[in-house]
């Protein structure tokens, strides 16, 4: 292990100490995380980001980390002009995919080789928020990011049902109440 990168890693404070809204406390708000899973997230992009300049081979995170690196991302002075420099001697570049049945297998594997990678060095990753590569690349792939306040959430049939009885009450009523007027 290459103790001198991963302590800059553990030592990086991502963003302004100051900043009335700091980094974890935007990832888990724009993530709808609790705070502290959000910090475990980061602590997880840092591993990430160890395996990116150590493993010699292509990584790819998991889905969480991948937003804690879009996030990043957008602090682009600190992640341009100290973090990759200062904190891992390289650039680090986002490579997303081209949405290809051969980009998404490449990926796959990476992911994969990734997990493997992560468990050679730190033992088996944290189930939540590593997924299995299966669903890293199945379920996941179909997710997208909605506003929470524009839409209603519906888990399973039943809430469907419950759902579609309260339209038909509702539905009802109103038929009854135009009868009545």
């Amino acid at each position: 292990m290459d103790d001198a990168l991963w302590s800059r890693l553990e030592a990086h404070q991502i963003g302004p100490a100051d900043a009335p809204l700091g980094f974890a406390a935007r990832l888990a708000r724009e993530n709808r995380w609790s705070e502290d899973f959000a910090q475990a997230v980061i602590g997880e992009y840092k591993r990430f980001c160890y395996l990116a300049m150590t493993a010699g081979h292509p990584v790819t995170p998991s889905d969480q980390v991948d937003q804690a690196w879009h996030l990043h991302l957008s602090y682009s002075r600190d992640y341009w002009r100290r973090f990759c420099p200062e904190v891992l001697g390289q650039e680090l570049h986002h490579g997303p995919t081209s949405g290809s049945e051969e980009d998404r297998a490449r990926f796959f594997e990476d992911y994969a080789q990734t997990l493997k990678a992560y468990e050679a060095i730190w033992g088996p990753p944290p189930e939540d928020i590593w997924s299995p590569a299966a669903e890293r690349f199945g379920r996941q792939t179909r997710g997208f990011r909605t506003f929470p306040d524009r839409v209603i959430f519906l888990k399973d049939r039943a809430g469907i049902a419950s759902l579609l009885f309260m339209m038909f009450v509702l539905l009802g009523m109103g038929f009854a109440l135009g009868k009545l007027l």
